[in-house]
């Protein structure tokens, strides 16, 4: 849309002026008609505010996106080689069963072309008419045959492809699934790898399925292709150059209005997230109540009218380019058709060709056209699904070099000492690591605590601790076994964490405390008894079905905690794991004071005998430690027992005072 000038936009605000003056009622109170349309050149001011530009993030596929066609061209075929495998994996008899289908169509297709030209042959040749169909019959029982054998062969193609479709796109998603999972945790906090998934998840498995389906279809016609050229290829030379040419216009139609779509998808990618957020936000159970509370309704639903304006101005603007494009593409075809059968009638008519060769030309010229155009926008789609599964192909790449190494060495069952030595981790991007150089010991049965201010470090040392995290350098030691040789998940299953805002699984109460040892057969009273220590047990049997109660309102007879009750079930589940390493990351930052008095009497009787890192605000939890280090900005500053650090008058002593303060008379 060209832009409007300001002297255009004045003399528009001038004649508006009038109508506004003259309704100052309605002017006072916009109508609902008024928030549903969103002016244009209000959108066309988003988009000069740069709404729309590419973010810096997204560059690389905004230079995919301008791949030159012949060069995705010679990618293709490794794109469906690997679409191909990737069915054969998920069902080979099936996969066997479509390609040996869809090919026999084509053949069978094949057939019927040539055996049109026995046909207009027998017809046309001299002699009276009853000699004619008799000559014609044989070819025309044979086209008979072929369509028949086509039809059948089409509907078990179909069938065959019923099959193989939803198990390729299963096998697809289970594969993002399996990668996902098994990437570095610190991979989720580099913005380009989660991007990279977004885009594999909502476009590349279905294009893997896309495909290996068009792919077959690829075949087909090229073998209908193959026969009509080879029929125009022996009446003459001429005609079958021409045959290509009627279709070019298309498939350069094609080729650009794909490309046009695909820098679309780019460039509103962005938006679509957002809006997909504030989607989200508006339509989602959890923040209902703050929205009601803070009256955010019309200020979401203005900006989601916004984000929609927006992408839906681009998709009219890219529409419109696209229309205009097959326009141009269909009058070329058009005009090269129509020059195909002129010099068909020229040769006609100057006797080149013989009549019965001309019928038979003029129908294999049509079937052609048909043929190159299914031909054309089949390799138009298949090139378009080759973008976006070489997203997916791209992810699966990128996930498989950021895996977590799996050594084959085993984490003991117990250990005597757990050795940190110049720990450093950085997350990816950060300008500074997140702990540096940090070196401590934390031996069996002992109660270690980390504090600090927010930001410190103290987190993500301990997910270092658990196992989480690689540090980038440094040394972390399992009785002397680095901790790098021992495949990852052997160390978590000796780890049991209490995280501060533990995951809120849709699954059933008892499941909820069980799980993580799917691999233990489930005791009933092992479970009961893990809930009683976790003081979860009696709210559990308050629920409409008890332990067999789904903890998530979307479903029917679910349940909904709070966030003290989900702290109670983390810690139940960390009674029940029994693991000889406990972390316990702001373990009662969800409860009262009663209840955090309670929870912490339960794990310093679930710490008897294990080693337990505690990381809490409260200083009053951590006097009992037997060592406690302080950390500032990811480096440890302080260390020592309660005693010694309060004698030592540093921060721990501060934070320590000003807490105790806030409890003391005036």
């Amino acid at each position: 849309m060209p832009d409007a000038s300001p002297d255009t936009e004045a003399a528009q605000s001038e004649a508006a002026q009038p109508a506004e003056a003259a309704q100052p009622a309605e002017a006072a109170q916009p109508a609902e008609a008024d928030r549903a349309g969103y002016a244009e050149r209000d959108i066309q001011r988003e988009i000069e505010k740069g709404e729309l530009d590419l973010p810096h993030w997204l560059t690389s596929y905004e230079e995919a996106a301008g791949t030159p066609f012949l060069r995705t061209l010679r990618r293709l075929p490794a794109l469906l080689k690997e679409a191909w495998l990737l069915a054969w994996r998920a069902d080979p008899l099936a996969t066997a069963a479509v390609g040996l289908f869809q090919i026999g169509t084509g053949v069978a297709s094949a057939v019927g072309l040539i055996s049109v030209v026995g046909v207009f042959d027998g017809l046309l040749q001299a002699g009276p008419t009853p000699e004619r169909v008799r000559a014609a019959v044989p070819s025309l029982l044979l086209l008979v045959g072929a369509a028949c054998v086509r039809g059948a062969l089409t509907a078990a193609a179909a069938a065959a492809n019923g099959r193989l479709g939803p198990k390729v796109y299963q096998a697809a998603e289970m594969r993002l699934l399996e990668l996902t999972t098994r990437v570095d945790l610190s991979t989720f906090d580099d913005p380009s790898w989660r991007d990279a998934l977004e885009r594999a998840r909502h476009r590349g498995i279905n294009a893997a399925e896309q495909l290996v389906d068009r792919a077959i279809e690829l075949a087909t016609n090229l073998v209908g292709i193959a026969a009509a050229a080879s029929v125009l290829a022996v009446l003459h030379p001429i005609l079958l150059p021409l045959l290509v040419l009627s279709v070019l216009p298309v498939a350069w139609a094609a080729v650009r209005s794909a490309r046009l779509e695909r820098r679309r998808v780019l460039r509103l990618i962005a938006v679509w997230r957002r809006q997909g957020m504030l989607f989200e936000l508006l339509a989602a159970r959890e923040p209902a109540p703050e929205l009601r509370a803070f009256t955010l309704r019309d200020f979401l639903l203005d900006e989601v009218r916004r984000l929609v304006g927006i992408s839906t101005a681009e998709e009219i603007r890219v529409n419109t380019r696209r229309v205009r494009t097959s326009l141009v593409g269909t009058a070329l075809s058009a005009i090269a058709t129509g020059l195909t059968y002129a010099v068909l009638f020229w040769l006609l008519w100057t006797g080149r060709v013989e009549l019965a060769a001309g019928g038979a030309a003029a129908y294999a010229i049509n079937m052609g056209i048909g043929k190159l155009r299914e031909l054309t926008l089949t390799a138009n789609f298949v090139f378009e699904q080759g973008l976006y599964f070489d997203d997916f192909r791209g992810f699966c790449e990128l996930s498989l070099q950021r895996a977590e190494p799996t050594p084959g060495g085993v984490a003991p069952n117990g250990f005597r000492e757990i050795k940190l030595d110049g720990v450093t981790f950085r997350y990816p991007d950060a300008d500074h690591p997140a702990v540096r150089e940090i070196s401590m010991t934390l031996r069996e049965g002992e109660v270690i605590a980390l504090v600090g201010e927010n930001g410190s470090g103290k987190s993500t040392l301990a997910a270092v601790i658990a196992g989480l995290y690689r540090p980038q350098d440094g040394v972390v030691t399992w009785d002397g076994v680095d901790v790098s040789e021992i495949d990852p998940e052997s160390l978590r299953e000796r780890v049991s964490v209490v995280m501060q805002e533990p995951t809120r699984w849709p699954l059933s109460a008892g499941a909820n405390i069980t799980i993580g040892r799917h691999d233990r057969e489930v005791v009933t009273s092992s479970v009961h008894e893990a809930a009683r220590a976790g003081d979860a047990h009696d709210f559990v049997m308050e629920l409409s079905r008890e332990y067999e109660t789904m903890l998530s309102r979307h479903f029917r007879d679910g349940a909904d905690l709070s966030g003290g009750q989900w702290q109670r079930l983390a810690v139940s589940r960390a009674f029940y794991r029994d693991a000889p390493l406990l972390i316990c990351d702001e373990p009662t930052a969800n409860l009262d004071a009663r209840a955090e008095h309670d929870v912490y009497e339960r794990l310093r009787a679930l710490a008897a005998g294990r080693t337990v890192v505690l990381i809490t605000h409260r200083m009053a939890s951590v006097r009992d430690a037997d060592r406690i280090y302080v950390l500032d900005h990811g480096a440890v500053v302080e260390q020592g027992d309660h005693a010694e650090l309060m004698a030592s008058g540093g921060i721990y002593s501060q934070l320590y005072a000003l807490q105790a303060s806030a409890y003391q008379s005036a």
